[in-house]
């Protein structure tokens, strides 16, 4: 391989300091001439669809300009496209139009097409993602399924790999693709010792689904939350659809629409929601036994938890505590079945 152009698109505008983190990470392993791993390596180019005038704020006096502009976007062989200085999720600014025809354009040529984070909305914009298996930052990802139908959204993948489209989570996993794209180019030995010198691992297990914040849920309607609040607090007893519309006072087919209708989850989803997410705190902050924790979020047998936990979480429970666990001392109601998630 050799004289492969890889460009980073940025666009004006203020950017927030996890978008910068994204354009080091690419700068850094794309942007430095590792001749002793390979060579040539690659040649880095920051493109702008105002190259000259264009100056995005990071942030604390940090400004950056790019020395390159649409035409050479539009010649590169990999084009990255990491969080853009553009709304993309609310859409209140949308993506210049300059710049899709740029992404299109560098598509159409063959060049390779790499979105980070909430560029998956400007590929998805430019309706390269259409029929396509995505990944993208897991808070944004059911904005992105409801805003771009025809893209199949994978809200639990570190990243996806299309061929000639990939895509990634947020943050650290630009690392992740980026690595993975040395490893398609170089080979496996190359991306080993590369993640090496960044002191990372050539590969993480897992999905994207571990750094989900189960805790965070939905806000049900107002004649919901006092009942789910309760059975929050009672984890650990048994708790059924019937047991839970009778303290509502409707019946359980009522009961049962309503809760989807306000959180679009059933009675069952939400439970097992709220357990895990026990679970996760009590692996975190405690040193309680699989089967205590099992007992404690009301999956019964750590068997029950570790498959639960698995298809959810996508990596086990003793995975999730070596990556998480905070080693603070239990809370002294921890066992208690009042314990909140």
């Amino acid at each position: 391989m050799t004289g492969h152009v890889v460009a980073i698109a940025v666009t004006p505008g203020v950017l927030h300091p996890w978008d910068i983190y994204e354009l080091g990470v690419v700068a850094a392993i794309f942007g430095t001439p590792y001749a002793d791993l390979a060579d040539p390596w690659y040649e880095l180019r920051v493109c702008s669809t105002q190259p000259d005038a264009a100056e995005s704020a990071v942030g604390g006096g940090v400004y950056l300009r790019a020395d390159y502009g649409p035409d050479e976007l539009r010649s590169a062989d990999t084009v990255f496209v990491p969080s853009i200085a553009y709304d993309c999720v609310t859409g209140d600014r949308p993506v210049p139009q300059e710049l899709l025809d740029a992404l299109v354009d560098a598509h159409d040529h063959g060049a390779r097409m790499v979105a980070l984070c909430n560029g998956a909305f400007a590929l998805a914009a430019a309706q390269l993602l259409n029929g396509r298996r995505v990944a993208t930052y897991w808070e944004h990802a059911e904005i992105l399924a409801r805003r771009y139908p025809a893209v199949e959204v994978d809200r639990s993948e570190l990243y996806v790999d299309d061929g000639d489209i990939l895509t990634s989570a947020g943050m650290t996993t630009a690392i992740d693709l980026s690595l993975h794209l040395v490893r398609r180019d170089f080979g496996a030995a190359v991306a080993n010792r590369l993640a090496r010198r960044l002191v990372t691992p050539p590969h993480r297990t897992g999905g994207q689904a571990q750094f989900v914040d189960l805790s965070a849920e939905a806000k049900a309607e107002t004649d919901l939350g006092p009942v789910l609040a309760w059975a929050a607090a009672n984890l650990d007893q048994p708790l059924t659809v019937d047991l839970l519309a009778a303290r509502a006072n409707m019946s359980p087919r009522t009961f049962h629409r309503r809760l989807q209708q306000s959180i679009g989850q059933t009675p069952k989803q939400w439970l097992l929601s709220r357990r895990l997410a026990h679970a996760q705190s009590l692996l975190e902050s405690t040193d309680f036994g699989i089967e205590r924790i099992s007992r404690l979020c009301g999956l019964g047998t750590a068997t029950n938890l570790r498959r639960h936990f698995a298809a959810v979480v996508g990596v086990t429970p003793a995975e999730y505590r070596r990556t998480f666990e905070r080693r603070e001392p239990a809370p002294a109601s921890a066992s208690s079945s009042s314990q909140m998630p």
